[in-house]
């Protein structure tokens, strides 16, 4: 589903991705980790295309999209939820619902589509439907979280990118988030690209790992062959 090869990314002149490859396959959840500042968020930017690559190439559901336009890569099926949330702090739940619907190719107002799309992540956000007429920038971390995940997922996206979704979040949240990335994995049709560095969190859930340090990938493989001297060199504090 997403291919990136020798990605490099520099801020000014200073290189923050140094030939970063990484794959996404159809269907599974991916994770990456490392420790602050490594890189993670810089990558997931220049997959969404908010971030410009200077080098290398990324190939999203069999087409070129190294130097697409965000809203292009968004239409053609990405979603982004990015660390710390970013949603519309004086909209309504409801109404951040609906701006996820900005990002469709045909954005017609089939109301009952709309309604019925709503309505079906109302069943795996249960609190939103709760909250619908809140604003919300008054509700949780958790609970914003949840609304930031369901307003990504509105228009059933191919590919997920979440940014560190657990952080700053309570453990009976974390678990329900857990759930739902579970969730999605079985329903398949839909692949994920999660940064994450709760360890436990991330290995219940991913099928493939990557780990990165200096903006570089030093370790990849299946989510069992992460070695506890893997985790004590690369991700401990």
């Amino acid at each position: 589903m997403l291919n990136i090869e020798q990605l490099n990314v520099y801020y000014g002149e200073s290189r923050i991705l140094s030939d970063v490859s990484l794959n996404v396959p159809d269907g599974k959840v991916v994770c990456l980790m490392g420790r602050n500042g490594v890189g993670k968020t810089t990558l997931l930017k220049s997959i969404m295309g908010a971030i410009r690559t200077r080098k290398g190439k990324m190939t999203f559901d069999n087409t070129e999209i190294t130097y697409r336009s965000p809203y292009v890569r968004a239409r053609a099926g990405i979603g982004y939820v990015p660390q710390g949330r970013g949603i519309f702090p004086y909209l309504t739940v409801y109404e951040n619902l609906i701006m996820g619907l900005e990002a469709l190719p045909d954005k017609s107002p089939d109301h009952k589509e709309n309604a019925a799309k709503i309505e079906e992540l109302y069943g795996l956000f249960p609190i939103l439907k709760v909250m619908s007429h809140r604003v919300a920038g008054t509700l949780s971390g958790g609970q914003q979280q949840q609304l930031a995940i369901a307003r990504a997922l509105i228009r059933r996206p191919k590919l997920l990118l979440l940014d560190e979704p657990t952080e700053g979040i309570q453990p009976s949240i974390v678990l329900e988030i857990e759930r739902i990335i579970a969730s999605l994995k079985d329903a398949g049709g839909m692949s994920i690209l999660l940064v994450e560095q709760f360890l436990d969190f991330a290995l219940s859930i991913a099928d493939y790992c990557y780990v990165m340090e200096k903006g570089s990938i030093v370790f990849q493989g299946a989510a069992d062959d992460l070695s506890d001297e893997t985790v004590k060199r690369h991700l401990a504090v």
